[in-house]
């Protein structure tokens, strides 16, 4: 049996400056950090048991500090990885959100989407943003721990999801899944069907 919860971190700076994310290193605004808080409680009250829990996260800082908070919670040290950061913006990064709005240039409705370039200098394609997302995944699951958490951001949770379910990353074009800001998704995998489930999909409960 496998428990793994991927918690997208919450509120940053970026989202109440109106600035585009992605690799700028934002940081959590006190309500960010209050529900870092939060989470890290409702973890540990459904990780109490048991007997060692692995944390995982993005290294950029609003998704370092959610983790670090996790894991002094769970008494686990955090590992690092930078294939858990956000989709590379290039150049937007940082800047207004309306910037940003006012150059990009969306995916077709049909034929190649994963390769296509959104009209912004030095930014990821969803297909680059999807193999470091699949390569994280395959990563942690080659731990035999049987209870682990990710920290990450919306976007590279949807690949994540996707990776887990075993979607080939050519078929991932259309998949779109809304995460909020500080949610929790409960994945499982069975030890006899060896199915993966998704249990829960972006719990916010605890932000109430």
């Amino acid at each position: 049996m496998r428990d793994l919860y991927v918690v997208t971190h919450p509120e940053a700076t970026h989202h109440v400056d109106g600035l585009v994310g992605g690799w700028f290193d934002s940081d959590l605004t006190a309500r960010g950090r209050a529900h870092a808080d939060l989470i890290a409680q409702v973890l540990a009250d459904r990780l109490w048991s048991a007997a060692g829990v692995e944390v995982f996260s993005s290294d950029l800082l609003r998704a370092r500090r959610t983790a670090e908070t996790i894991g002094e919670r769970l008494g686990s040290s955090v590992v690092l990885d930078a294939d858990l950061r956000e989709k590379l913006y290039g150049e937007a990064g940082g800047r207004p959100q309306a910037w940003l709005d006012g150059r990009f240039v969306p995916p077709p409705a049909t034929g190649e989407r994963m390769r296509h370039d959104e009209g912004i200098s030095g930014a990821e394609t969803k297909w680059e943003l999807a193999v470091r997302a699949y390569a994280a995944l395959e990563g942690i699951l080659r731990s035999k721990v049987e209870h682990q958490v990710v920290v990450t951001h919306g976007g590279t949770a949807t690949f994540l999801l996707a990776a887990w379910i075993g979607m080939p990353i050519g078929a991932a074009g259309l998949v779109g899944i809304r995460f909020s800001a500080g949610g929790i998704t409960h994945l499982r995998e069975d030890d006899y069907f060896h199915n993966r489930w998704i249990v829960q999909l972006n719990d916010t409960q605890h932000l109430a």
